[in-house]
């Protein structure tokens, strides 16, 4: 008895917890599996007739009335789930008329009886002649366009989706939209993209079902006539006649409601998506002007007056359409004095304010961006792969604040469709920096510089250190890992890149805005150690300008109490600001030779490059003189620092350069734009407990 209870507790709570609408998909196909195996009562099957007619009506209005292809995403369910019923019901059908067709023609139903006898006056020949009509104008004309318009559709609606998708990102980094709507019209076009995918294959339910309709009617009427006189004794003419009645009144309660389906296939993928149905966009733009309704007009009228023609009916059409054109003509004018019934009104007032420019239209470039040909956009999409390289920029954001000590500007990012389709560029106030081009759907394999063997597939150069690599396919990597390559797929290529570029302009990056934050973010951290610096002993723009000549050969700004210990000390005696630059560095020496000669190699030793001693008095007595180096010097000082560069990687070891601090701010901004990873450091920036080797001398040979 407890058990018995239980179960039903049981039961009562499964079925209280089931939603009904979810049982509404399930019942309708076993509905119609049932109707193809089981056999029908004539009721059941007149009920289901009506239904599958009521049905597609109900579908036909919900296309003409829906805004937008968006308001009915079902459609090709709804098309494969009608097309089932229509088949299911034709079997179920067929089975009753050849079953009991003998007995007359109510045996099989009151609709199939009426659509026989009633429609088309209990003429069989009428009956086949309209049923193929119906037949001819289903599968030739709507549903043949139908299917051609969906295809079509549907690879437009594909290919225009990475430019629909770079727009909203345009958007968004614009800032016209939000995230919730850029994620809402995301969805949108993927849902858009998936219908017309979807109605390419469902028209083809229709078309098929077409077909179907015209050769269950050949069957029924061969199987009728075989099953009359041979099973039945009938003669062939009562046969030929009772079967036929029975056969053509079920393919035209079948064909009748095939053609709404179809022609609502038809308005559905031939609409144009507006804020309109598609009776208010055929009333609107069809009757929108009066001169083509009156033209009409007159042209029927002509007809009207031919001798011999229904002058009745085409005098009626002239006076209505006569009518319609008065109709419009007048809307019109009242139309066009309500716009101009007032000078100052509120529409002028509108068109003015449109057309005077302001402030809002002056755009200005965004300090650091990063662009994006349309097969990247997916890295860069939240709802596509996570947006892998948005998380790594970000993330390369982080990490250069934490290196260079100060938060660089927002990394705006949007595509652009005039570069190629793989590239990427880095741009610095609108400026391209930097650019390369990746391929998504390969790796990269990067050459430490030993391996010998090469790997099948594109080859390049790794644009962040200048490495040799090869684009390669991913089930490659393997091959590639077991040999000593790299492997790095695009977004690390990318963010890599990025942030190597964010170092090498770091003190571009660095305004006198992120000079204003950093000094804001220094007086609520630690107040009392900028207080009485600015503007009482040095300037922001003087203090602005020695962090940026730090930023600029790549010095932290982190330890700021050394930065500003320095300033307090030797701003009261001194103004120049290269000189205040070279003391700052003084101070930050121990940050300069860690952070270029790490510990623990190379046995401890400083190992750079260095300078003739007759090279570098020359150099030295140049720079106090203020006068400009030979061309030859010249020439031959960059021939030989490629050549120490050189020695430089095979030892692997710094490139970096170390001189007398009279000539290093000289030295530094000659070398710069030829080698532009070098570093030109002084003697008096490096500690003096860590012992200093030349690898290279550079003279005037």
């Amino acid at each position: 008895m407890n058990n018995t209870g239980d179960n039903l507790i049981f039961l009562k709570k499964f079925f209280n917890q089931i939603k009904y609408k979810m049982l509404a998909g399930p019942i309708i196909i076993f509905m119609i599996l049932f109707m193809m195996i089981l056999p029908l009562p004539a009721f059941i099957l007149d009920v289901m007739f009506t239904f599958n007619i009521v049905f597609s009506i109900i579908i036909l209005l919900l296309t003409m009335f829906t805004r937008s292809i968006l308001d009915f995403l079902i459609f090709p369910t709804i098309l494969l789930f009608s097309t089932l019923l229509r088949l299911a019901l034709n079997i179920a059908s067929s089975r009753i008329i050849l079953l009991n067709g003998q007995y007359g023609n109510s045996a099989a139903g009151k609709i199939i009886d009426a659509f026989g006898n009633f429609l088309v006056g209990g003429n069989f020949a009428v009956g086949i002649i309209v049923f193929s009509m119906l037949v001819i104008i289903n599968f030739m004309v709507v549903t043949k366009g139908s299917v051609r318009i969906a295809e079509v559709g549907a690879r437009f609606i594909l290919d225009g989706m990475p430019g629909k998708q770079m727009a909203i990102d345009a958007d968004l980094n614009s800032g016209l939209i939000g995230e919730e709507e850029a994620k809402k019209r995301r969805a949108e076009i993927t849902q858009e993209s998936d219908f017309y995918g979807s109605m390419d294959g469902a028209s083809k339910f229709v078309r098929g079902d077409a077909v179907a309709g015209i050769l269950i009617m050949m069957i029924n009427l061969i199987g009728g006539l075989l099953i009359g006189t041979m099973q039945h004794n009938m003669d062939i003419l009562s046969a030929g006649k009772t079967y036929t009645i029975l056969t053509v009144g079920d393919g035209l309660i079948a064909q009748i409601p095939a053609l709404i389906i179809s022609t609502a296939a038809g308005v559905i993928v031939t609409r144009v998506t507006t804020q309109q149905n598609v009776s208010e966009q055929i009333l609107s733009q069809l009757f929108n002007n009066p001169k083509v309704i009156f033209l009409s007009a007159l042209i029927i009228g002509v007809f009207g007056l031919i001798p011999g023609m229904p002058n009745t009916i085409f005098l009626f059409f002239t006076c209505l359409l006569l009518f319609i054109t008065w109709k419009l003509s007048k809307q019109l004018d009242t139309n066009s004095i309500k716009i101009t019934k007032t000078p100052n009104s509120n529409l002028q007032k509108n068109n003015k304010i449109f057309n005077e420019a302001t402030w809002n239209d002056v755009h200005q470039e965004d300090a650091l961006g990063l662009e994006v040909g349309y097969k990247l956009i997916n890295m860069v999409d939240n709802n596509k792969n996570n947006g892998i390289l948005l998380k790594r920029i970000k993330g390369i954001r982080k990490q250069f604040a934490r290196e260079m000590g100060f938060l660089p500007p927002v990394i705006h990012i949007r595509d652009n469709l005039e570069i190629t389709p793989i590239c990427y560029r880095i741009l610095l106030n609108g400026v391209e920096i930097g650019s390369n081009e990746v391929y998504p759907e390969k790796i990269m394999a990067i050459n430490p510089g030993f391996i010998k063997k090469d790997l099948i597939g594109k080859t390049c150069y790794e644009p962040a250190f200048g490495l040799p690599a090869v684009w390669i396919s991913k089930d490659m990597q393997e091959e590639a890992n077991s040999i000593g390559y790299t492997i790095v797929d695009a977004s690390t290529v990318i963010a890599t890149h990025f942030h190597s570029i964010l170092m090498q302009y770091a003190g571009e990056l660095f305004g006198r805005q992120e000079a204003q934050n950093l000094l804001e973010h220094l007086k609520k951290t630690t107040p009392k150690l900028v207080d009485g610096l600015i503007p009482e002993i040095i300037s922001i723009t003087t203090f602005n300008k020695i962090l940026k000549n730090l930023l600029t050969e790549q010095i932290s700004i982190r330890d700021m109490r050394s930065i500003i210990d320095c300033l307090a000390e030797n701003c009261p005696q001194q103004n120049d600001i290269e000189i205040l630059t070279s003391l700052v560095r003084q101070k930050l020496g121990r940050f300069i030779t860690q952070n270029w000669f790490p510990k623990n190699q190379y046995k401890n030793e400083i190992q750079a490059i260095g300078l003739d001693s007759k090279l570098e008095k020359l150099l030295i007595d140049t720079v106090k003189s203020g006068s400009a180096l030979e061309p030859k010097i010249v020439e031959n000082l960059i021939k030989n620092v490629s050549y120490a560069l050189k020695n430089q990687k095979k030892l692997k070891a710094p490139y970096v350069l170390l001189v007398n601090p009279v000539i290093r701010n000289v030295l530094s901004r000659l070398l710069r734009n030829s080698f532009p990873k070098i570093t030109v450091l002084s003697t008096l920036e490096i500690i003096d407990t860590r012992p200093i080797k030349f690898t290279s001398i550079i003279d005037f040979k």
